[in-house]
C-alpha cells in the first residue's frame, strides 16, 4: 500500500484507513488499488478550491450531497455513463463503511445514489445484433473461462453481479463428470430441479453471504430458478474441468486465472474480459455509450429481446430476469418443470457453432 493509516476512531487520511480495512477483509491488491485511484480523485477534488465549484478546500468528512454531486457531474463526459456509475458506487461504498464504524457521522452518497437511479435510462436504444452474428462472436472466445462467463450472460440473461455472486452450490448439473469433482447444486432449491441454477436475491455488495464478503450485489426481487441448456451445461462442464482451486470457502462459480488466481470473479473483471473481446469485434469503443457499446448489461438486453420474441410470452421472460412480483412470480415458481422449463428450452437460441 502507497498510504499510511492512523489506527484510531478519527484517522488524519479517512481514504487510507479505508483502504487498509479492506487489507484486513481480504481484498485483492487490484480491487484496493481500484478504490484508491477514485477515492484520492474525490479527495483531490475536494481539496482543490479552484477546481470544485465551493471556492475552499474540503475534507472528505466534511463533504455534504451537493459536494458528492459536483464531484459525480465532473465525471461526465470525462468517462462513460457506466464508469460514472461505478466510482458513485465506490464512493459510496466508502461512505458507508465509515458511517458504520463510526468515522463519519453519515453518508452523503445515499441521496446521490438514489437520484441517479432516478435520471438513468432504464431503456436506451442499442446496437441490435442478430444470433448468428453473435454465434460468431462466441465462437472466437477460446478461454473456457471467458467463454463459460459469456454464454453464461447471453443464455440467462443474469446481471453482471449476479453471475460473479454464484457459487458451486447454486448450480446442479446432472450426469456430469464435474460432480465427482466438485459439490455442485446442494442447494435444498435445486432438488427435483436438474441443469438449473439459483439466484439468489440476497448477496448484497459489502455483506457477507455463504461465508464470503460480497463485492457485487444481486438485484432480484425474488430467488430464480434458471434452466441450463445443453450449450450453457457444455461450456460449464468444460470450465469446471480446468477450474483452479478457490480461496474462498463459499467455492464461487467463476474465479480469476491470471490476476486474482483462484479469486470469485468481480464486475469489474467481468466488464473487462468483454470489453477486450468486444473491442477486437469493433463493438466497443471508448465514449461510445449504451448506444454502442457491448457490455455484460448489453447481453441481458439480448436474451430479453430474443426470447420474449421467440416465446411471445412476457412473463416467463420477467420470471427468468428476476423483474416480477410475488404474485407473478409464485405462477412460474409451481408450474417451473412444465412451464418454465420447456418454455425455455424450446425457445432458446443457439450460441454454439
Amino acid at each position: 500500500m502507497a498510504t499510511e493509516t492512523t489506527t484510531g476512531d478519527d484517522p488524519d487520511d479517512p481514504v487510507g484507513y479505508f483502504l487498509q480495512d479492506l487489507v484486513f477483509h481480504g481484498k485483492t491488491e487490484r480491487t484496493r488499488q481500484s478504490y484508491e485511484r477514485v477515492l484520492r480523485r474525490f479527495e483531490s477534488f475536494l481539496a482543490d478550491a479552484d477546481e470544485n465549484p465551493f471556492g475552499r478546500s474540503i475534507q472528505p468528512v466534511d463533504a455534504t450531497h451537493r459536494h458528492c454531486m459536483a464531484w459525480v457531474h465532473t465525471l461526465r463526459g470525462d468517462v462513460e455513463p457506466s464508469t460514472v456509475a461505478t466510482y458513485a458506487a465506490y464512493l459510496h461504498r466508502f461512505y458507508a463503511y465509515m458511517t458504520q464504524v463510526g468515522v463519519f457521522e453519515s453518508n452523503p452518497m445515499t441521496l446521490v445514489m438514489e437520484e441517479m437511479d432516478e435520471t438513468i435510462d432504464k431503456d436506451p436504444t442499442r446496437r441490435e445484433i442478430d444470433v448468428p452474428t453473435m454465434r460468431t462472436f462466441v465462437a472466437e472466445l477460446t478461454h473456457p473461462l471467458h467463454r463459460a462467463v459469456v454464454v453464461t450472460l447471453l443464455k440467462t440473461g443474469m446481471r453482471v453481479g449476479e453471475a460473479c455472486n454464484l457459487d458451486l452450490r447454486d448450480v446442479a448439473l446432472s450426469d456430469s463428470d464435474a460432480n465427482e469433482a466438485y459439490d455442485l447444486g446442494s442447494r435444498g432449491e435445486l432438488d427435483g430441479r436438474p441443469d438449473s441454477i439459483f439466484v439468489s436475491p440476497e448477496p448484497s455488495f459489502g455483506e457477507t453471504s455463504n461465508g464470503e464478503e460480497r463485492t457485487a450485489s444481486n438485484k432480484r426481487k425474488r430467488a430464480t430458478v434458471v434452466p441450463i441448456d445443453a450449450e450453457l451445461k457444455r461450456v460449464l462442464v468444460r470450465w469446471l474441468a480446468i477450474r483452479p482451486d478457490a480461496v474462498s470457502p463459499a467455492e464461487p462459480l467463476f474465479l480469476g486465472t491470471s490476476e486474482g488466481w483462484g479469486e470469485r470473479l468481480d464486475p469489474e473483471a467481468v466488464r473487462h474480459i468483454v470489453e477486450t473481446h468486444a473491442r477486437e469485434r469493433g463493438w466497443y469503443r471508448t465514449g461510445g455509450g449504451a448506444s454502442e457499446n457491448v457490455t455484460p448489461h448489453y447481453f441481458r438486453h439480448f436474451f430479453t429481446t430474443h426470447l420474449r420474441d421467440r416465446t411471445g410470452d412476457r412473463g416467463i421472460v420477467k420470471y427468468l430476469r428476476g423483474d416480477v412480483a410475488d404474485d407473478i412470480i409464485d405462477t412460474y415458481t409451481h408450474n417451473w418443470g412444465d412451464k418454465v422449463r420447456e418454455t425455455y428450452e424450446a425457445n432458446i437460441y443457439s450460441l454454439l457453432e
